[in-house]
């Protein structure tokens, strides 16, 4: 569908109809911010985006130990969450960020991490989109007793994570995607 659009756009700019050509659609482009460091606050020793939800400021004061264990795993600079959900007893995924952007205020590397806090091993996945539609995303699935993860996306801020679980019998116990960051 993408490349029918373009090449009609590439016919109607040869029949002189239009001048200019789009390059890239503007879901894959957003429109940029200010490209300034990032603010966090310190919950319990971990900072945390200063726009991140309340949930995720709460799951971390809940447990800063974990946070922080699910920092160590997305590895060195990997220190400002961007985002915490916890799924019932089952588990609870993490995004992270180096606070660094390339490009933009979008460009700030992600890394995802999926922690297994129901006490078996089950099969899980982990999927971390940017928000470029051009980017493909970075994933980890399998049977797991402690995590799934890490994954990263040089530019995932603004982009979705996806948590999946289910037990031994196939029933889905977790199923859902967030929003990674603070975005409109």
């Amino acid at each position: 569908m993408k490349t029918a659009t373009r090449v009609g756009v590439m016919a109607v700019a040869l029949l002189g109809l239009i001048t200019t050509v789009p390059t890239a659609s503007a879901a894959e482009h957003p429109a940029p911010k200010a490209n300034k460091p990032m603010e966090t606050v310190d919950i319990k020793g971990v900072d945390v985006d200063k726009e991140a939800p309340a949930e995720t400021r709460r799951i971390i004061e809940s447990d800063a130990p974990a946070a922080v264990a699910a920092a160590n795993v997305c590895g060195s600079g990997y220190t400002i969450s961007t985002g915490a959900w916890r799924y019932d007893t089952y588990g609870t995924t993490y995004t992270w960020t180096n606070g660094t952007s390339g490009s933009g205020y979008y460009d700030k590397p992600i890394c995802a991490v999926f922690f297994n806090d129901s006490g078996y091993t089950r099969y899980m996945s982990v999927r971390l989109k940017s928000n470029y539609t051009s980017d493909a995303p970075a994933e980890d699935f399998g049977a797991f007793g402690s995590y799934a993860g890490p994954v990263y996306q040089k530019r995932g801020y603004c982009g979705t994570v996806y948590s999946y679980m289910q037990d031994s019998n196939a029933k889905v116990l977790v199923d859902r995607v967030q929003t990674v960051g603070s975005c409109n």
